[in-house]
């Protein structure tokens, strides 16, 4: 069975343990801005929320790639990024309903969630354990579909 990013927003602190073990696992350097998880917080409503990307079933991200850099392998759930086939459009940043595909301007390639080959950094640091990787089941499906409706729904409120 697949595992699955669990989000417990109510858990996290804001500590950003997450990008830096991201970072690090991924680029050998502490660079937040090099992580494949952000934790969005709302100053006003007093809250953080680490987000990936969620994988999506019908990913927009994969849908509007050109190249077929954003693909899924046979089998798989896991959107994968191949750099070599990527020219830089940036237009899965764009496709993105959770802003979880980034351009990285230093290695100059997309940066997502690649669950780190199944032991994910992000949540293996995560004090709190507001990040969990767990088995997928029917609660965890439904509450992970209802709780990415709802961070949808309140980001794009967030827009201008």
């Amino acid at each position: 069975m697949a595992k699955v990013f669990m989000i417990h927003p109510e858990r996290c602190t804001g500590c950003q343990n997450c990008r830096m073990a991201c970072s690090f696992s991924h680029e050998n350097q502490f660079r937040p801005a090099a992580a494949r998880v952000h934790v969005f917080t709302s100053e006003r409503e007093g809250y953080s929320v680490p987000m990936m990307c969620q994988q999506c079933d019908a990913a927009p991200c994969m849908k509007v790639c050109p190249t077929g850099a954003l693909y899924r392998a046979q089998g798989s759930t896991l959107v994968e990024y191949a750099r070599a086939k990527c020219m830089g459009c940036r237009m899965c940043t764009m496709a993105c309903p959770f802003g979880s595909a980034v351009y990285d301007s230093v290695t100059e390639s997309i940066l997502k969630c690649d669950t780190c080959g199944g032991e994910p950094a992000c949540a293996l640091f995560c004090p709190t354990q507001a990040i969990e990787f767990i088995e997928e089941n029917i609660s965890t499906r439904t509450r992970r579909r209802a709780f990415a409706a709802k961070f949808k729904s309140a980001f794009e409120g967030a827009r201008p």
